[in-house]
């Protein structure tokens, strides 16, 4: 939102809390004022009291990310309608069967031309695209439900529990065992 809105910002980095520019800090979110008083007293008073401080008003100390808090929200007003297709059946099916040769179907495209044009219009490869909406599902899943983790892979579309933990860490930049520790309702 931030670059549509200003688009001459040189850096725009959703995925960080934290984006220190030397003397101009930002930080992203309401609540983010804590992380940027931590950041100042770092830089001032140093680490040592920084986490003193932190301690102190039982807030975790800098080094969380923003990814920790966001989650996909796909760009769906890029005008290419073959894409949208894909992209509503995607979020009904849960990313179910995502083989290129049934995308393409779906879009009624070429391959090599759907992948050109999804990645166009979602800023995503499929695959990205793909692992994006199922990392949403298991982050709703383990923050609302008590299943394994191990169950949640399996429901999400992973056969393979480690593949799904390195994809959800790559993503969240948190392990589900932690995403589920720190957010579970």
């Amino acid at each position: 939102m931030l670059r549509a809105r200003f688009p001459d910002v040189g850096r725009v980095d959703s995925d960080r809390l934290i984006i220190d520019d030397g003397d101009i800090i930002t930080v992203g979110g309401v609540m983010a004022w804590t992380d940027l008083a931590l950041k100042l007293v770092d830089r001032f008073l140093g680490p040592t009291i920084m986490l003193e401080t932190a301690r102190h008003l039982l807030v975790d100390p800098p080094g969380r990310e923003q990814s920790y808090y966001s989650t996909f929200s796909p760009r769906l007003t890029h005008g290419d309608a073959a894409v949208l297709k894909v992209q509503h059946w995607l979020q009904a099916t849960e990313a179910r069967d995502v083989s290129l040769p049934t995308l393409a179907g779906q879009a009624g495209l070429e391959e090599r031309t759907f992948l050109r044009r999804f990645q166009k219009a979602t800023g995503f490869t499929s695959t990205d695209y793909c692992q994006r909406l199922r990392v949403g599902k298991a982050q709703e899943l383990l923050q609302f439900s008590s299943r394994p983790i191990e169950r949640i892979a399996w429901e999400v579309g992973y056969g393979d529990p480690s593949a799904f933990r390195k994809v959800f860490l790559r993503i969240v930049g948190l392990s589900p065992r932690e995403f589920r520790q720190r957010f579970q309702a």
